[in-house]
């Protein structure tokens, strides 16, 4: 059999500190690979996601992704996002416009911006993609506490499912402290979920004013694959989505910390630019490993 060499990186997202974050394998020059050759590389690495660069099809984007869990296929998710660009940029390649990034994707196109001066530190952040709201109806709200094990639960926040490429219930918690406390029947879970097209939940609760961030955040998986989520580009846009619709913005601009139980500590930085109308997801990332894979 006959090899080739592709440069390969793991990155770690929504972090500056190597293991805080939420690690991303990212493969290059993947043209050549059908979808049963990602899928299979997907299982070897045993990510959450891994990421196939591949040349863009639209000539307005910089690259192509494809996003593989484990388990399948996802259209857009916001961590592989933001690490494919971190990956692209960390191996010499250079966007089009400078301080811009198009991601092309199954789910579209993906604009990403630089956040602040590249001497500073720069972050990168996505504008969350367009979304469908689907409202939890009030007679599954015992069903939820019973999932969640949890009666702290704030219905003045209506629960909705945010679906913007990757579907998330979006549940409040009256505090930072409830989201950590949260006890998850995941079976339960995963039948109330799947009631507004979600595939896992997204709890939120506020921090006191001198807490780490503005927002704790926890996603739950209960679609491909159950478990936890350390860091989540997409359930933070969806959770951004549905504050400013229903009126609970805490401001221009949050942060989120997230992957707290898990011995990790994400941070997520949402920032609203009303006269654009859109929402940007950012954050840090850095990367962990770097060399190749070998593909057949």
């Amino acid at each position: 059999m006959t090899l080739r060499s592709v440069r390969f990186k793991q990155v770690d997202v929504f972090t500056s500190q190597p293991f805080k974050g939420n690690p991303l394998a990212v493969v290059f020059d993947a043209d050549e690979l059908d979808t049963a050759q990602m899928q299979a590389i997907a299982r070897w690495t045993n990510l959450s996601e891994t990421a196939f660069l591949l040349a863009p099809t639209d000539a307005r984007a910089d690259y192509r992704v494809r996003i593989f869990t484990t388990q399948g296929e996802l259209p857009f998710a916001g961590h592989p996002t933001l690490g494919s660009a971190h990956a692209f940029l960390d191996s010499g390649r250079a966007a089009k416009t400078p301080g811009r990034l198009v991601q092309e994707c199954a789910a579209g196109l993906i604009e990403l911006a630089q956040q602040g001066e590249e001497d500073a530190g720069a972050q990168w952040a996505f504008a969350a993609p367009p979304a469908t709201v689907t409202p939890l109806p009030a007679t599954q709200y015992g069903a939820l506490r019973a999932a969640l094990r949890s009666e702290a639960i704030d219905f003045t926040a209506q629960p909705c499912g945010v679906d913007n490429g990757a579907p998330w219930l979006v549940v409040r918690l009256a505090s930072a402290q409830d989201v950590l406390a949260l006890d998850i029947d995941y079976d339960a879970l995963a039948a109330v979920a799947s009631g507004v097209g979600a595939q896992g939940l997204a709890a939120y609760g506020a921090h006191a004013a001198d807490g780490p961030a503005t927002f704790e955040v926890r996603c739950l998986m209960t679609g491909l694959g159950k478990g936890e989520d350390p860091v989540t580009g997409s359930a933070n846009a969806a959770i951004a989505l549905l504050l400013a619709q229903q009126n609970r913005r805490p401001g221009a601009h949050y942060t989120v910390r997230q992957g707290t139980v898990m011995g990790r500590d994400g941070r997520v930085a949402i920032n609203y630019d009303d006269m654009a109308g859109k929402i940007w997801i950012g954050g840090a990332a850095i990367t962990v490993v770097d060399g190749s894979i070998q593909l057949a």
